[in-house]
């Protein structure tokens, strides 16, 4: 269920200047990066670009949900990580995300680490605002 305005705890605010080859800061300046289209989109390399900021603040993001999942079943995810990997590519409309998410959770087993992805998976915002705009996996 969406939020209303009265309900934000927090914004972040980033201004990008000349899209994907330029440059992307926050309001605060604590990110201030020049972004470049990856070699294998015809770009230099030379800087970050959006799908790394994503899957930066994605697993980011996730790692957050894990833990609070992980509180309410008296689960240790200590030592524990979270990978997310962020492809972008051509569809129908242009181009399209697909995000594959993963996790070392080391003091789990693998049947109770899935069922706390599979959790995580549901109360991650990143997660809720793709839920049923692009494919995400949980591997």
């Amino acid at each position: 269920m969406p939020i209303t305005q009265s309900e934000v705890l927090y914004t972040a605010v980033a201004t990008a200047e000349n899209g994907r080859d330029g440059r992307v800061a926050t309001d605060d300046g604590k990110l201030d990066v020049v972004v470049n289209p990856p070699k294998e989109m015809g770009g230099n390399g030379a800087g970050t670009n959006p799908e790394q900021l994503f899957a930066a603040g994605y697993s980011a993001c996730f790692q957050g949900a894990l833990g609070v999942v992980a509180r309410q079943e008296g689960a240790d995810i200590s030592g524990s990580t979270v990978t997310a990997k962020v492809g972008i590519g051509k569809n129908d409309e242009g181009f399209g995300l697909i995000v594959e998410i993963s996790a070392s959770i080391p003091n789990v087993d693998a049947a109770t680490a899935r069922e706390l992805l599979d959790k995580a998976h549901q109360v991650c915002p990143y997660s809720k605002a793709t839920r049923g705009n692009i494919t995400v996996t949980l591997v």
